[in-house]
């Protein structure tokens, strides 16, 4: 991205002043050396944002951003209720796509005496992949209830712990989900997709806890150096897809129905207030219930490998947020609250220290931002900073962001040899998919060490643990 029309804000902050169309400023979070490295078309797009009706404040990009569909990937926008628009292209297609950290309370020797144990047990019983289909059949009024009531639903069906929805974002329930404005597509979808990892950069990975940055907060959440943990990266499957699908058609119709003229037609988006908009919101939100209680189901999965493999491991939830969602919440805006819509699209929410939301062990540090890297990598445990809500409504970066497409990746790695060379270093991977592993390889994703660097010198999360993989199963 050319920098010299931006005007630096601060070390890691740059913004793009409102001009022409735009009802808000565009504000870029990074370092000068992860702006220079973003596609121009994120600031096309980042623009693009800026014009809907009812933006408030200013339309936001993450330190991973980069080219999505309509809204960047990174992007994060809010809408005045009565004025303002829903996208379905602001959420994206893998609706409530999260991570969730499960504290093993074992030390990482434990895992590495039975690393080879523990891989096959992971593999052969969490369902990954392109169409990977659990055990679980959910149909009918089973589906529907489900869609009301995501993990606290799982939960109720012997899917988890009670105290793990405490842990989990919406305490573990969206709500105001509309199944019925589900279509039976999407429902027929995900019939035999719940409990699964699917594919893409979805994974769930055995990981160490390799360095500490904020010892006080790190014991707030459970992390000591050289503890084991475990991550699960996964979303809405099927069922997302399907909604993000068909009501981007059906916003696109409504627009033009309204004269409504959008920047790209990626953009489709509906008024909040109009039935389109109150539809899609009934869905997604259903959606994001979805993904809920798979990442519970799959949680209740991953206790059972640890019971017979690793039997003193206690895995207890950390936390769990989602980054493609829209939410209604409170801000503070102009000096005064307000409730908005905002659409966090490849970015996690990150509520301060003291917000009335927090579990009361984990308040008075900010809330847990589980931060997804590669499979070489690592991943980043950060928590929120106190004053964030002026700089994006509370939200961070949500991993390390592509630095290629799929196609260049495939073109540069073969996965067979990734494994290899991975295994070499200390990291197990398990998939199904080589052309898949080699569509994930390290080399092409961004330095994550850099982008939670800028999303700490921005203010917007602070590190709290580096992590590094141990066996990852890859979808």
């Amino acid at each position: 991205m050319d920098l010299s029309t931006l005007k630096q804000r601060s070390e890691a902050e740059w913004e793009i002043p409102a001009e022409g169309d735009m009802r808000v400023p565009v504000i870029l979070y990074g370092s000068r050396a992860l702006l220079e490295d973003m596609d121009e078309k994120v600031r096309e797009q980042a623009r693009n944002v800026a014009c809907l009706p009812g933006i408030l404040q200013g339309s936001f990009v993450m330190p991973d951003g980069h080219w999505g569909y309509g809204f960047p990937i990174g992007g994060v926008a809010a809408f005045d209720p009565d004025e303002g628009v829903v996208s379905a292209g602001g959420v994206g297609f893998d609706i409530s796509c999260g991570v969730r950290c499960l504290l093993l309370g074992v030390r990482a020797e434990a895992i590495l005496a039975v690393r080879e144990e523990l891989a096959r047990a992971l593999y052969g019983t969490i369902p990954a992949g392109v169409g990977s289909r659990g055990k679980l059949h959910v149909a009918g009024h089973v589906m529907d209830a489900m869609l009301r009531g995501g993990a606290r639903w799982a939960v109720e069906h012997g899917y988890g712990r009670l105290e793990d929805l405490a842990r989990t974002e919406e305490n573990g329930c969206q709500p105001l989900a509309r199944p019925e404005c589900v279509s039976d597509l999407a429902k027929e979808r995900q019939e035999r997709e719940v409990g699964t990892l699917g594919s893409g950069n979805h994974y769930l990975e055995v990981q160490r806890v390799a360095a500490i940055d904020d010892p006080a907060s790190a014991r707030a959440f459970g992390l000591e150096p050289g503890d084991a943990v475990v991550s699960i990266h996964c979303g809405s499957r099927g069922l997302g897809h399907q909604i993000g699908t068909e009501f981007l058609a059906r916003m696109l119709s409504d627009a033009r129905g309204r004269g409504l003229a959008l920047p790209d037609r990626e953009l489709a988006c509906a008024p909040i207030r109009s039935q389109v908009g109150q539809d899609y919101l009934g869905a997604m939100r259903a959606a994001v219930n979805c993904a809920l209680a798979n990442r519970q189901i799959l949680t209740h999965l991953v206790r059972q490998v640890f019971a017979h493999v690793v039997p003193a491991a206690r895995v207890e939830l950390l936390f769990d947020v989602s980054h493609n969602t829209c939410k209604e919440e409170e801000h503070e805006i102009a000096g005064r609250t307000r409730r908005v819509f905002v659409h966090r699209k490849g970015a996690t929410r990150a509520f301060p220290p003291g917000h009335v939301s927090l579990p009361e062990p984990l308040r008075a540090h900010g809330q847990p931002v589980l931060i997804g890297g590669s499979m070489g990598t690592g991943s980043y445990v950060l928590a929120g900073m106190a004053g964030n809500d002026a700089r994006a409504f509370s939200s961070a970066c949500h991993g390390a962001g592509r630095s290629m497409s799929r196609h260049e990746a495939l073109r540069r790695w073969n996965g067979k040899e990734l494994v290899r060379e991975l295994a070499a270093r200390g990291v197990l991977i398990r998939s199904p998919s080589m052309r898949g592993v080699a569509e994930e390889a390290p080399g092409a994703y961004k330095d994550l060490a850099a982008v939670v660097d800028a999303a700490q010198a921005a203010g917007l999360a602070r590190k709290v643990a580096r992590l590094e993989p141990l066996v990852c199963i890859k979808g």
